[in-house]
């Protein structure tokens, strides 16, 4: 049961694929070891103390990097395009628009980019960790109901959602 903790974390912390990847690895592959509802539960906790912890280390991590050359020139910009990309829905939708951008379970989204994009417009610690305990309830829920459908056959095996979550379990 460690073991299997310990993996649904790893997989949850894997930038881009957070619990979007890990419900299903958790609900699909491991369904002898950890049953579902302990699936999610832990990779829900995993995702949230990583969005905590990514928006927490972002000023000491600035402001010592910063200081070099080339982050300024290479890193910055790539950080800045981030904030661009979040901007439109912190102005118009506060936390709420944080989560629902950590929340949306598309390529882009999710606890990394809204803490640099959080971090970035300023939004403070404890509207972060608003929007981002909402946003990560907000992409378990959809990914779970999604497994759940698949599962329970809602979702037939030959569809393409049903192939994009059960390609590598199989």
């Amino acid at each position: 049961m460690i073991k299997a903790i310990l993996l649904l974390v790893a997989v949850t912390l894997i930038p881009a694929l957070e619990l979007r990847a890990s419900i299903p690895f958790g609900i699909f592959g491991m369904a002898e070891t950890v049953s579902w509802p302990v699936v999610v539960l832990i990779c829900v906790v995993a995702n949230i103390v990583l969005g905590w912890i990514v928006f927490l280390v972002m000023g000491p991590v600035f402001t010592f990097l910063r200081k070099w050359e080339w982050f300024e020139n290479r890193i910055w910009p790539i950080l800045e395009k981030t904030q661009h990309k979040i901007h439109p829905y912190v102005e118009k939708y506060g936390e709420i628009g944080v989560a629902v951008f950590i929340g949306i379970p598309l390529p882009g989204s999710g606890v990394y980019t809204g803490a640099f994009g959080s971090y970035l417009l300023g939004l403070d610690r404890r509207k972060f960790a608003i929007a981002n305990v909402i946003g990560v309830l907000i992409a378990a829920a959809a990914v779970t109901g999604l497994c759940m459908l698949i599962l329970h056959g809602a979702v037939g095996n030959e569809s393409w959602i049903a192939k994009l979550f059960l390609k590598k379990m199989h």
